[in-house]
């Protein structure tokens, strides 16, 4: 596989993977404060509030790693905004459909779920920060500029010119 030119591939790639490394983190603190709190019902809850955010959150990075591929393609911006926005579609049905399915559940306890979500974008959040901070970005990125013609070089410029 070839390497992605799109300079922001590797930012959102370095995001993706330390949002998992983190939400595996707060998954322990969140199952354990459920547990503290409400014993088995709690630690559920708290594991699939954690779980929610992630995959929530996860979804707009792979889509926008899935969408660029196409760079260079004619019609890439199209098919960009195309698959983020069905990303974030997806997102609200799942979204609706989960808190339809979750709401008369008796072993959901609501604020140890809301709490997890909360911490879980709070977590992603500080991830995103962290590593845009850290990564460097060309400030002109993804784009070649056409090379000059010998002929549009003004005389006395060229390489191997004794006036220049």
């Amino acid at each position: 596989m070839t390497p992605s030119p799109v300079s922001s591939t590797p930012i959102l790639r370095r995001t993706l993977v330390w949002s998992g490394v983190s939400a595996l983190v707060l998954a322990v603190i969140a199952g354990g404060v459920g547990f503290a709190v409400a014993g088995g019902d709690g630690l559920l809850s708290g594991l699939l509030g954690v779980l929610l955010s992630v995959v929530f959150l996860g979804i707009t990075g792979g889509s926008i790693l899935f969408a660029n591929r196409w760079f260079g393609d004619p019609i890439y911006v199209q098919l960009f905004f195309a698959i983020v926005l069905g990303g974030w579609l997806l997102k609200l049905g799942i979204f609706v459909v989960v808190m339809i399915v979750l709401s008369g559940q008796p072993w959901i306890v609501p604020m140890v779920f809301f709490l997890s979500i909360v911490a879980g974008i709070a977590m992603s959040l500080v991830v995103d920060v962290i590593v845009l901070t850290r990564m460097r970005l060309p400030s002109v990125s993804d784009i070649s500029l056409p090379t000059e013609a010998p002929e549009d070089r003004a005389p006395g410029t060229g390489p191997g010119d004794p006036r220049g």
